[in-house]
């Protein structure tokens, strides 16, 4: 008698097929995307930049729309079938088996899917909950990277910039050698080991575009030991390229590639390379950071997943809610050992608010699709993740069945959120301050003014400034991460208070005039520090133009004639001394 499984193969095949027929066509097109983002940087196409990346995040979902579409043509059995996934699982591990980009695969399966059938009912018979195949550092990376050798180091700069992809000319090339070779011979040179006249210079044969820049990224490899290396190119709009600095750290060059930055365009045929070549250079950054970094979120997310399971079996502490002050849209919760917080929306929202569970995740998206430059935490989307319940604190169990209760559902020892987002956890600014000193107190205030500026300048007004919705991250930086509110800063009316016009008016409860629902007042900011007085005086010595109108009205004008800010991911004093100054170093770090 023949098994169940063999009468479906054929048909298993031919869904395997067609799920792998939509996956190369996404990473074709998603290749050409990237191969065009050279052209949009030498022509200073900033707007097309942040487009190209929009419309590149969306190709992935239309992608796995369209080969949903198709599988139900291919096959005139039930595609909600579980044991023909089965069968189709095994057929498509065959087919993707020594891929080059075979990770990317498998999520692509998993996403398909997912369209179909409810999350919580996955296991990793049916999808790649593990991947297939054995994840080992590359045999040889030389397809990725181009090597340079020798000890006369300013010939070796020459060349990697004269060799580069690049098509307009360099403004000064004998200057940008002089100011990488100062940088190069004060970080790295004396940490040399004997004479190194043999120093290999690996750089990533594919350059990384993102917002007004270009970086190219390699390593500096004395024998056994491994420095970092990133040469950043800017456009002076004139035609010509130059350097504007060189990073040869690894703690900056991790800010580069930070979670609160976009995703870079870049032509990596061969991802799991590429991640394995940046993990050498960057070892605290776990998968799915570079991952999102390299522009595939969606296996970000897989990555994450993975590594979230890892830790749980790894640990034993429970979930708590998280510290800080309780929000009024969301409720949050964290895990003490692993440092990402966990956001559902809540049910009901507490007064004032009066957003909808739907215009809180329309903020959430517009984040995802907007350029966060260094001031937004990136946050991963979940829809019915599964925990052990037995990991869940008494008294956060007993918070999300009060607030949240419509979006938890309890199955024997499992507990499912039905929707959630995950973002990097962050000490909330106003908790940072009650420990700070002085100097920090000061950098934290000279920061917050920063985020609020920048994130202004790229349209984004955050609607909800208090203290509590911004964080700390472990290089000091400041970053907003409550988007319940957030609106773009040209849809904002922004208003000065009107002088009450009679003793009574100035006597009565609440406002003697009207308020629409677009209208702004900056005088009412200074109610954002809620009693930190020093906080408020530091602040208000930086950043006191944040409560005028003409400043906010001055950048909607900017925002309105087409400027377009990026904010570079390193400090002002890293930046190249050319004799000249820069219309962006108002904005950056």
């Amino acid at each position: 008698m023949a098994q169940t499984p063999l009468i479906h193969n054929s048909t298993a095949r031919r869904m395997a097929k067609t799920i792998l027929n939509g996956f190369r066509s996404y990473f074709a097109d998603y290749l050409n995307s990237t191969l065009s983002a050279k052209a949009r940087f030498e022509k200073a196409d900033w707007l097309g930049v942040q487009q190209a990346n929009v419309d590149r995040l969306e190709l992935y979902k239309g992608k796995v729309a369209q080969t949903v579409m198709y599988l139900g043509m291919v096959t005139n059995k039930d595609i909600a079938n579980r044991e023909l996934w089965i069968e189709a699982k095994k057929a498509y591990t065959q087919l993707v088996f020594n891929f080059p980009n075979f990770e990317i695969a498998e999520t692509f399966f998993n996403s398909v899917f997912s369209t179909l059938h409810d999350h919580d009912k996955i296991n990793d018979n049916i999808i790649y909950v593990l991947s297939s195949q054995l994840i080992e550092a590359p045999k040889a990376e030389y397809s990725i990277f181009i090597r340079y050798e020798g000890s006369d180091y300013r010939d070796i700069f020459r060349r990697i910039l004269k060799e580069s992809e690049f098509s307009l000319p360099g403004e000064d090339i004998e200057l940008d050698l002089d100011c990488i070779l100062n940088v190069f011979y004060q970080e790295v040179v004396p940490k040399l080991s004997g004479s190194a006249e043999n120093l290999k210079f690996d750089l990533l044969e594919s350059i990384f575009y993102r917002g007004k820049a270009a970086y190219m990224v390699g390593r500096v490899m004395d024998g056994e030991q491994i420095f970092p290396m990133a040469l950043v190119i800017l456009n002076n709009e004139q035609g010509q390229l130059y350097v504007d600095t060189a990073i040869f750290n690894s703690d900056e060059l991790s800010v580069i590639f930070s979670f609160t930055r976009n995703h870079f365009m870049v032509d990596a045929p061969l991802p799991y390379q590429y991640a394995h070549f940046l993990k050498q250079l960057m070892p605290k950054k776990l998968d799915y950071e570079i991952y999102n970094s390299l522009g595939f979120p969606k296996h970000a997310k897989t990555e994450f997943y993975r590594q979230s399971v890892q830790h749980l079996r790894n640990s034993d502490d429970q979930f708590i809610i998280a510290p800080g002050i309780k929000g009024m849209v969301m409720t949050v919760f964290t895990l003490p050992s692993y440092n990402i917080v966990f956001k559902i929306i809540k049910d009901k929202f507490s007064p004032p608010k009066e957003v909808t569970h739907q215009v809180v995740r329309e903020k959430y998206r517009l984040v995802s699709r907007h350029d966060r430059i260094g001031r937004m935490a990136d946050t991963q989307e979940f829809d019915k993740l599964v925990f052990p319940l037995n990991r869940f604190s008494e008294s956060l169990l007993e918070e999300l069945q009060k607030v949240a209760a419509s979006s938890i559902e309890i199955r024997d020892t499992r507990l499912i959120i039905k929707h959630l987002y995950t973002e990097r956890y962050m000490t909330p600014l106003n908790i940072y301050l009650e420990d700070a000193t002085d100097d920090q107190i000061h950098n934290a205030m000279e920061e917050y003014g920063n985020c609020i500026k920048q994130l202004a300048a790229a349209n984004i007004f955050p609607g909800d400034m208090p203290l509590k919705n911004f964080g700390v991250t472990r290089h000091g930086r400041v970053v907003f991460y409550d988007y319940d509110e957030i609106a773009t800063l040209t849809d904002c009316n922004f208003r000065r208070i009107p002088e009450p016009r009679t003793a009574e008016e100035e006597m009565q409860a609440g406002t003697w005039y009207t308020v629409g629902p677009n209208d702004i007042f900056p005088e009412e900011f200074r109610l954002f520090f809620s009693g930190n007085t020093k906080a408020r005086k530091m602040f208000e010595e930086m950043h006191s133009d944040l409560y005028e109108v003409r400043f906010w009205q001055n950048l909607q004008e900017k925002i309105r004639d087409g400027f377009v800010l990026d904010v570079f991911p390193y400090r002002r004093a890293k930046r190249f001394d050319r004799g000249k100054d820069s219309v962006l170093e108002v904005f950056s770090d």
